[in-house]
């Protein structure tokens, strides 16, 4: 909500050349978004640290952010224990980064240059 709002009050407030800025708008959203699925993984990652998934924090990021993006290289592996936390956090990135690519398109529609049926 917080993005949507932010994105609202640029095309508001922000001009360039006494037009709106939809790139601005744009660049808005698409930083919103990142800095959304960066917390989510910052909190996995700390939730991981926490409860000792891992010795040090630096791996428990890393494993966070690599299971979160659902690459999962398999060079770095939880406790036996933990493995079922570990298929949540990936399933949870399946589908944010999901949500995330939805309303990165509605916010396209919605500012512009894309229009609903010209283009999709």
């Amino acid at each position: 909500m917080a993005v949507t709002h932010a994105m609202s009050w640029v095309t508001a407030h922000m001009r360039l050349h006494a037009r709106r800025s939809r790139i601005l708008a744009m660049n808005t959203v698409v930083l919103g978004i990142f800095a959304v699925l960066t917390t989510e993984v910052w909190l996995w990652a700390l939730t991981f640290h926490e409860i000792g998934f891992f010795n040090d924090f630096t791996t428990s990021l890393y494993f966070s952010t690599v299971t979160f993006s659902t690459i999962g290289y398999g060079d770095v592996f939880p406790h036996p224990e933990w493995r079922m936390l570990a298929g949540l956090e990936g399933v949870n990135g399946f589908l944010l980064i999901g949500w995330s690519t939805a309303y990165l398109v509605a916010a396209g529609i919605r500012v512009g240059p894309f229009r609903s049926g010209e283009h999709f």
